[in-house]
């Protein structure tokens, strides 16, 4: 995945996904939140049965992946959230000061054994694979032998995960202790990501045995690591319905692809004057990363749900919220841009539409079945022990 980012950021076909920016003074707050951390989130205190790894990612507070399934769980599970990249749930545990310390000391690079001369003779694209190595696979090992001993401490029978292909050290160390391992959706998957996609479902070291899904549509649209189940959950967060304002467009940004997509919007907004055109920033993008045209409304505040609820149009590329719009009642256009491809099945199947040009907004589809992909949750009032 590292990789993969490195060569769509060196072609120049994507910006930066999730763009991480610190300061000086974040740096140092940090440090002196791990070296707290060690004492007031020591994981290894207490007992637990079970483990929940949350996405570090909380609109207005609430981490709206595993919210119902630690409620399910309730004191059984130690919340493992890290507060590297993101604020930790309260009453959560986190182990960042080893996070941090395993990264810090290592070889300059590694023997990549030829393949950073091999992708680069393939892509034209030279990305530093043996840096990436000497760094990440000690970090991986260290971290995987300490979680090894926390999940033992426990004797932990689940760990459920959100983004499991970048916690692979704890999904590592549960599996080397034959411990049942969940990962629980969090965006949008296709034949295209890396972290769900192996054509032809071969054996992938590191992979959790299942995956609850928000709808059935995810769990066949991409080839899952051999011995990896699916099973439909549903989700519980999307807004209930309300009043449709027929002119509102939401535009929904990506880091990957926004400056492309502000075109897009500005494009739409000159073909469609009546039409009130919202340019929505994903989390990770600062409203100082664009220059906003006349005829386009920036949006930062609030939620992006709430917003879509109440838009009739929407347009993006591959973010999951195109598909969380389609389940709130927008009428779905997909830009042409580097990652429509994402969005191919809905496309064929006339629930959304591939725009190539901006006359083309107000002929977006409907989708006619969005149980689909956002089914009603299965985890509400689940027991303890179901969860189990």
């Amino acid at each position: 995945m590292r990789i993969f980012h490195q060569l769509t950021r060196r072609t120049g076909i994507h910006g930066a996904s999730h763009p991480v920016r610190r300061t000086p003074y974040d740096k140092a707050r940090l440090v002196s939140r791990h070296a707290t951390g060690l004492v007031t989130r020591n994981p290894f205190l207490g007992r637990y049965d079970a483990v929940v790894v949350p996405h570090p990612r909380k609109p207005g507070g609430v981490e709206i992946y595993t919210d119902e399934l630690r409620k399910a769980l309730g004191p059984r599970a130690l919340i493992l959230d890290s507060g590297i990249n993101g604020t930790p749930l309260a009453g959560s545990r986190n182990l960042d000061f080893f996070t941090s310390a395993a990264g810090a000391v290592h070889k300059r690079r590694l023997d990549d054994r030829g393949v950073g001369a091999a992708l680069e003779e393939l892509t034209g694209v030279s990305v530093p694979v043996g840096a990436l190595l000497a760094r990440e696979v000690p970090k991986h090992r260290r971290l995987r032998a300490l979680y090894r001993v926390l999940l033992r401490r426990h004797r932990i029978k689940t760990v459920y995960v959100v983004v499991a292909y970048f916690h692979q050290h704890i999904v590592g160390a549960a599996r080397d202790l034959g411990i049942r391992v969940v990962e629980l959706q969090h965006g949008a998957i296709s034949p295209f990501h890396l972290g769900y996609s192996y054509p032809g479902r071969p054996a992938v070291a590191d992979q959790p045995d299942e995956l609850w899904c928000f709808g059935s549509y995810w769990t066949d649209v991409a080839d899952l690591p051999a011995g990896m189940s699916t099973s439909v959950i549903g989700a519980s967060y999307l807004p209930g319905a309300t009043q449709k304002d027929p002119k509102l467009a939401v535009f929904l940004s990506q880091g990957t692809i926004g400056a492309e997509l502000l075109h897009v919007a500005e494009s739409v907004a000159k073909e469609h004057p009546a039409v009130d055109v919202v340019f929505r920033l994903h989390p990770s993008e600062r409203a100082s990363d664009y220059t906003i045209p006349a005829g386009v409304r920036l949006s930062t505040a609030g939620s992006t749900l709430e917003l879509l609820a109440s838009a009739t149009y929407q347009v993006g590329v591959s973010t999951t919220a195109l598909f969380e719009g389609m389940a709130l009642g927008c009428r779905t256009a997909v830009a042409n841009l580097p990652g429509h491809e994402y969005l191919e099945r809905p496309i064929g199947r006339g629930h959304a539409m591939l725009m190539t040009n901006p006359t083309q907004l107000t002929a977006a589809p409907l989708c006619p079945d969005p149980a689909t992909y956002y089914a009603p949750s299965k985890l509400s009032g689940l027991t303890a022990d179901h969860a189990q």
